[in-house]
Formats: structure tokens, C-alpha cells, sequence
């Protein structure tokens, strides 16, 4: 799954070269000049991570990166932090605010691609390509093969990211509507009962290989995958 990254950076020459290097990895692309361009982007299209520089006109990146903690649909987006200022006490500040790396002007194209991939692995590992191994039951990403013993089992598209999400985040229980934000999308608007539909699909799937009991429903909550396979709850 392409990570979709938002570039907020004023100068012309360095957000080219930034979005170039990132499409060449891959990534989806989303460009902005400005805070308040980038919060109007942000409202049509929720990015997976953001490139910030802390000086933009207007409002500055670090006051911007404060309004985006603030919010709760935006608080965990991560953030990488642009900037030219080197002393110690300006890191401190912007990871103060909330920002998971900083970077300081001029960096290298790979050691940003680095950082990102870092941040994304540790922030959002469904948008890894890392092969996924729990009792058995493998996930590859890069293949979009699922298997259990080299059995290969057949998960439609929706099916494979629902498992690929719940398996990256495994003991943790998600509510039918978390699970349509982080799955589907914040801006696709589905009910509940879609939820239920897919994993109910996905449980038939993985009964032939007798995993189904790894996706369990917590009552009145939602779903979680357990590497434990002692029934339903």
C-alpha cells in the first residue's frame, strides 16, 4: 500500500526535489506551500505522514504542527519536522509539540527516505512491506499472499488490508468504526454492518486453514486479532 505524504514546504526548488525523490520510493505525493493550504488538503484527504518546515509564511510550521496534536482526527498523523535551525533547544521545542523526527537543512534525498520509512514502520505498520508471521499464518505485503504451511489462501482486496491492519496490531481491540477509518478511509462513508460483512469473509477464508478463531469479537466493542486461537469471545 502506497503511504500517501504531504509536502508543506514554501520554497519552490527543495519541495521539488523532495516529491521527486518520494514518488521515486513509491509514495504518493501531496504538495502544499503553506499551513493554511495544507489544512484545506488535509480536510479533503487525511495524508499518513507529513514533511513540515518550520518556517512558512503566515503561520509557522511549529504552530501548525500544535493545531494538528490538537485535533483528533488529526493528533496522530506523524510528522517530520524541515528546518534549518540547528541548535538543540529548537529540536527540543519541535519535538515538544509533538513532531517524531526532525530533520535539518541540507539533508540527503536517502537519509530522509530513511527517516520516513522509520517513522511509518514505528507509527504505521500497515503501510510496511515487512512479511508478517504469527502462529503459523504469514503475511506478505509485497506478494499479497497470505499462507499457512505454504497452503496459499485467497482473501479478496478488502479482506487482505483488514488482516494485514488487525496482524500489525494484534491485542488490540478496534471498533466497527475505527476499523472503517484506518481500512477504508476517513473520508469513505460506509455503516458499521459493512465492518462485519469483511470480517465475516475473512473468518470463512481463514477457516480452511483452521485460523479463524485468531480474528475474535469482543462484545459490544469490536474486533481484535490474538495469536491465541482458544475460540471466540
Amino acid at each position: 500500500m502506497s503511504a500517501k505524504i504531504l509536502v508543506v514546504e514554501d520554497e519552490p526548488a527543495i519541495q521539488e526535489l523532495i516529491a521527486f525523490n518520494l514518488k521515486l520510493s513509491g509514495y504518493t505525493v501531496l504538495r502544499a506551500e503553506n499551513a493554511e493550504d495544507a489544512m484545506a488538503m488535509i480536510k479533503e484527504v487525511l495524508p499518513d505522514l507529513i514533511l513540515l518546515d518550520w518556517m512558512l509564511p503566515h503561520m509557522s510550521g511549529v504552530e501548525f504542527a500544535s493545531i494538528l496534536r490538537r485535533e483528533v482526527r488529526t493528533r496522530t498523523i506523524p510528522i517530520i519536522m524541515l528546518t534549518a535551525r540547528v541548535e538543540e533547544n529548537d529540536k527540543i521545542k519541535g519535538l515538544e509539540i509533538g513532531a517524531d523526527d526532525y530533520m535539518t537543512k541540507p539533508f540527503s534525498p536517502r537519509e530522509l527516505i530513511a527517516r520516513i520509512k522509520a517513522v511509518l514502520r514505528r507509527r504505521l505498520p500497515e503501510l510496511s512491506d515487512d512479511v508478517i508471521e504469527t502462529s503459523g499464518l504469514r503475511l506478505d505485503p509485497a506478494t499479497h499472499r497470505v499462507t499457512v504451511h505454504d497452503h496459499e489462501i485467497a482473501l479478496g482486496p478488502t479482506e487482505f488490508r483488514l488482516l494485514h491492519f488487525l496482524m500489525t496490531h494484534a491485542e488490540r481491540v478496534y471498533s466497527r468504526g475505527q476499523l472503517l477509518d484506518h481500512v477504508w478511509g476517513d473520508h469513505v462513508f460506509l455503516e458499521d454492518r459493512t465492518v462485519d460483512v469483511h470480517i465475516l469473509r475473512l473468518r470463512k477464508a481463514l477457516e480452511v486453514v483452521k485460523k479463524e478463531k485468531m480474528v475474535q469479537t469482543i462484545r459490544g466493542t469490536g474486533y481484535r486479532f490474538t495469536a491465541g486461537t482458544e475460540g471466540h469471545l
